[in-house]
């Protein structure tokens, strides 16, 4: 299957959005070669707004933008957007429900080699519970174009969680896309796997092992995480006998907590979640050294569903320990 980047996506279509509409400027927090939006700078010097290692006042600029009736797209790694710039988001942003929108780059573990200071395993959970703020995690690139056209027109703040490497492309290019949809990628009967970002394709391979053992696996991106649509999760979920979420995210907070507060009351399903267990990320060779020693793999997902399904365990083992890696 091909891959693209997903931080490519996302600062060409700002360059394409930008030459239809003046009303979008770009504010980076000295991370353009990283975040892309160096394109977007390239493109139009006069709309881009280097504001240097300081999230907090690139927020309230950004706020003050928004107030002229410009689209803001402020820039910076994930672990920075929603950690650094917190107080201006809710403060400023959010409570008035500027029109902001917040990429927050090189997510969860993506960022292999920086190690825990860089590494953003909280952020989905911050930022959804804020109030007003939309909070969204495309699947691959093609969703990640789809998503930043649709933040142009979406009103008030908006977070975006890119991953920093290339992921699997699964979104059609003439699929259409909406804010709040649901995207079932395979159907099942026995368990639904509720999953985003890279993790969809780890259920998609969990899927393939399962349907060896018997075992029917449906598989739903939820790339909104907020506004959660309730009944297409209740719909999704309907008829099978448990459920399972995957994300590269703590299982505090994030999409497993998002999915469990939906089915509230309304199914006795046994629900699992597959995620990062309560604890900051660590540095490594590569992105899927630390995917495997978070248990964020096809193995785990399918042991969550032998789990909640009540079967045999697999043969996956528990974390193991990683080889010292130097920053980088």
């Amino acid at each position: 299957m091909s891959t693209k980047s997903l931080r490519t996506a996302y600062g060409e279509t700002l360059v394409e959005l930008g030459r239809t509409d003046e009303r979008i400027v770009v504010l980076e927090a000295d991370l353009g070669k990283s975040t892309m939006s160096i394109l977007f700078q390239q493109a139009f010097p006069d709309r881009f707004f280097e504001m240097g290692i300081a999230e907090q006042n690139m927020a309230s600029t950004a706020a003050g933008l928004a107030l002229t009736g410009k689209i803001p797209f402020m820039s910076t790694f994930a672990v920075f957007a929603s950690g650094r710039a917190y107080d201006q988001l809710r403060q400023t942003i959010s409570i008035a429900r500027l029109n902001v929108k917040i990429c927050g780059s090189s997510s969860g573990l993506s960022d292999f080699g920086d190690g825990s200071t860089h590494q953003a395993i909280e952020d989905v959970a911050i930022m959804r519970a804020i109030p007003n703020m939309t909070v969204l995690v495309p699947v691959d690139a093609v969703e990640t174009r789809k998503m930043v056209a649709a933040m142009v027109e979406w009103p008030g703040p908006v977070y975006l969680r890119i991953n920093r490497n290339d992921l699997p492309i699964y979104t059609a290019d003439d699929a259409s896309y909406r804010i709040g949809r649901l995207h079932p990628v395979r159907d099942g009967r026995d368990v639904v796997v509720f999953a985003n970002g890279v993790m969809v394709s780890k259920a998609i391979a969990a899927a393939d092992a399962l349907a060896r053992e018997g075992v029917s696996v449906k598989v739903v991106n939820v790339s909104t995480v907020k506004p959660l649509d309730r009944d297409a999760v209740l719909a999704d979920a309907k008829g099978c006998k448990a459920v399972v979420t995957a994300e590269e995210h703590s299982i505090i907070g994030g999409l497993g907590s998002a999915i469990a507060e939906a089915l509230r009351g309304n199914t006795g399903q046994p629900i699992e979640f597959v995620g990062i267990d309560d604890c900051f990320g660590t540095s490594a060779h590569g992105y899927d050294e630390l995917l495997a020693h978070y248990r964020l793999t096809p193995e785990a997902i399918a042991d969550a569903a032998r789990s909640v399904l009540r079967l045999p365990a697999g043969s996956s083992s528990g974390v193991r320990q990683l080889p010292r890696a130097a920053n980088s």
